[in-house]
């Protein structure tokens, strides 16, 4: 089928996809200030050894299978948003000309901020809130939520971006003066952004203020004077880009392009022109070649070459990939092409001359549509390390709109691009590409059918190919508009077969559970409600490693504990408990992860009982109780007993002092305690003895 383009409303923050963020440096180099942090519009990914902005990979072993595993961190979350994304979405922040009206209008508590989409509306939303409640105070709402009867839970500045039409038709001035005053009394703050077209009743007038933007040449100076300050633009280079900021053709460019993100693009080909001695006319040229109409134009160019419409198609679905999987695609692709087409032999030799049996070199091809190789690097793949050449096109977006074009406006097009995919073989970053681009697409597709595109891969017992669809569900969860169908479709999977339950904890395992934890552990518990007594060994991987994924953030350490808690307490010979005695084996005999398997955060018995020592506490009652963990747990306090240090950081004695009083009405505990005193009473009488 061939989802026809939508409305849908692009988030305010985007990755570009076609050139690596060339930011570099962690957040503890960045300003603290509100003018010294960070705006980030626009995030560069890409792959293969070309990596930039937020990407973790994580090694997982499955079956015999070894693959790399990445995940993208969330644009929008629904819970709080870590201190350091906000200053990274803060870099180079402008105030734009509604912001100082925007301020006093928060003094009422509630602000709906009302903006055409990529006018940097979410940019002025976290720097309000921001400005109140400092960077680790920011907490995004679900888009989907009823702001007439939700109320915060705490002082903090919530966000809720992107308001549906039918939640806004539901707010009424009374309403509204109610949530305020709830607000007021818990010190929090609210920003709402919503689309231009979205219609609020006619008495809401006084909580809403039109948001306008920066001018792009001020943002564009201040992200030069940035990188200049930072030392990553010498004196020099900076008075060199200013210039050209400043001369009458980039003028020219920022009277038509001129919204924020076209301000960042710009800084970054400035400061790419100074360091490289480009033409500003190239720098240009190459924004340029990103927009709508030059990507239509590149297809009706192409439009008769199967050679080169399947070398664009490779290259603008998996942007960064080694050449020799772009090839791989482009190959798999061009018979698809052919078989589609009205007409054959529009590629054959004339019969007047000798044929090109040779044809066209790489070099070439990559020319002839406007994309270039980077310089080779190694690979990220964390046991070997092997050489790989990115490909990317030579314009910024240009492979976001040229897929998007040719997968919603083509007949037959998505059926031929993912003909192709299947004939690939899983390599790293791969999924992690592909699923990115599919998803950017899909959030501007159109009808019930859109989503139905995902199944075949969802339900494939590759798992390469279920980590795409769960990339891609990732993605698409952050449109506003589609986020609602997104999570329904996750739910029903979620209920459905075993392999579709994978899926659905790979899902979990990304930026989708990394931005809504709580809702990513319900599904989770729900996906190991299976008809089958025993646990897939398929269902265990994927659910451990969203477990990982979801422990790479400190703040998610308390609900996962006290889940693997709930699980742990289901009955014996079920999923859920099955994998709650794998976790706490894992834990209490040495990490989970479990060693050999790298990961960003690991987490022990002996650490819970340091850090978390209620839900530690709750972990080792139940785990002595428990005859399937019940010898892994005594010979983990065993090794916090044997360590001093440990000892001391996890108040030892005080465990068991707690022990003790819960021994009464739990038999394990009363085991563990005896078993204690004996061993203790055994070596006192042997060092007597001695």
């Amino acid at each position: 089928m061939n989802a026809g383009s939508g409305a849908a409303a692009e988030p305010d923050i985007q990755p570009d996809t076609d050139h690596p963020d060339p930011r570099v440096g962690s957040g503890s180099d960045q300003q603290s200030s509100l003018r010294e942090s960070r705006q980030r519009v626009h995030s560069g990914v890409a792959l293969m050894g070309n990596v930039g902005g937020d990407l973790n990979f994580l090694h997982i072993a499955a079956s015999n299978d070894e693959a790399i595993e990445g995940f993208l961190k969330p644009r929008l979350r629904e819970g709080p948003y870590p201190a350091e994304e906000v200053l990274g979405r803060l870099y180079g922040f402008v105030e734009p000309p509604s912001y100082a009206r925007c301020r006093k209008a928060l003094d009422s508590r509630i602000v709906l901020l009302r903006a055409r989409a990529g006018t940097g509306v979410g940019t002025a939303a976290f720097a309000l809130l921001t400005e109140r409640h400092g960077e680790g105070g920011v907490v995004g709402l679900d888009a989907m939520a009823d702001l007439s009867a939700w109320r915060p839970k705490a002082g903090r500045g919530y966000l809720l971006q992107g308001l549906p039409a039918a939640s806004a038709r539901a707010l009424d001035d009374v309403r509204l003066a109610g949530l305020a005053e709830a607000l007021r009394c818990a010190g929090a703050h609210l920003v709402v952004t919503m689309a231009q077209e979205v219609r609020l009743p006619s008495d809401t007038s006084r909580w809403e203020e039109a948001h306008a933007a920066p001018g792009p040449h001020e943002v564009a100076e201040r992200r030069l004077r940035l990188l200049g300050a930072e030392g990553r633009l010498g004196g020099s280079q900076l008075d060199a880009a200013l210039a050209h900021l400043a001369s009458p053709e980039v003028t020219e460019y920022l009277s038509t392009h001129p919204l924020p993100g076209d301000a960042v693009d710009l800084s970054d080909g400035l400061r790419q022109s100074v360091e490289t001695s480009a033409p500003i006319g190239s720098v240009l040229e190459d924004l340029l070649t990103g927009t709508e109409s030059a990507a239509r134009s590149a297809l009706a160019q192409a439009r008769h070459s199967a050679d080169k419409v399947s070398l664009m198609a490779a290259i603008a679905l998996l942007p960064g990939q080694d050449r020799t999987v772009i090839e791989h695609f482009a190959t798999a692709m061009r018979p698809l092409l052919s078989a589609r087409a009205a007409k054959t032999g529009l590629d054959g030799a004339p019969e007047d001359r000798w044929p090109d049996v040779l044809g066209p070199s790489f070099e070439d091809r990559l020319e002839a549509i406007g994309a270039r190789r980077l310089a080779p690097c190694s690979s990220p793949a964390d046991r070997y390390r092997y050489p790989v050449q990115p490909i990317v096109f030579s314009g910024r977006h240009r492979s976001a709109t040229l897929l998007r074009h040719l997968w919603l406006d083509f007949e037959g097009m998505p059926e031929a691009l993912w003909g192709a995919l299947e004939q690939l073989r899983p390599q790293p970053g791969l999924h992690l590409a592909a699923g990115v681009a599919i998803g950017r697409v899909l959030a501007h597709a159109t009808g019930p059918g859109a989503l139905t595109q995902l199944h075949p891969f969802a339900s494939s017992d590759d798992r390469w190919r279920r980590r795409l669809v769960a990339v891609a569900l990732g993605e698409l969860v952050q449109y506003p508009l589609v986020s609602g169908a997104v999570k329904e479709q996750v739910r029903r999977w979620s209920r459905s077969s075993v392999v579709l339950r994978c899926t659905v904890a790979e899902t979990c395992g990304g930026s989708y559970g990394l931005a809504r934890p709580a809702a990513a552990l319900k599904l989770l518990d729900s996906v190991l409600d299976g008809s089958s007594p025993e646990l897939d060994a398929k269902l265990r991987s994927a659910v451990s490693f969203a477990l990982g994924a979801l422990l790479t953030e400190q703040a998610n350490h308390i609900e996962v504990l006290e889940a693997v808690t709930r699980w742990l307490e289901a009955g014996r010979g079920t999923p859920r408990h099955t994998l709650a005695v794998h976790l706490i084996h894992s834990m209490a005999l040495s990490t989970f992860p479990q060693p050999g398997t790298p990961g960003a955060v690991r987490i022990s018995l002996a650490r819970t009982l340091e850090c978390h020592p209620v839900q530690g506490f709750a972990l080792v009652v139940l785990g002595l109780d428990d005859p399937a963990t019940y010898e892994a747990v005594a010979q983990g306090l065993g090794r916090v007993e044997a360590d001093s240090d440990m000892f001391q950081r996890t108040a030892f004695d005080h465990l068991l002092s707690e022990l003790s009083r819960t021994a009464r009405h739990r038999r394990g505990v009363m085991r563990f305690l005896l078993g204690r005193h004996r061993d203790h009473t055994n070596t006192s009488r042997r060092r007597s003895a001695s």
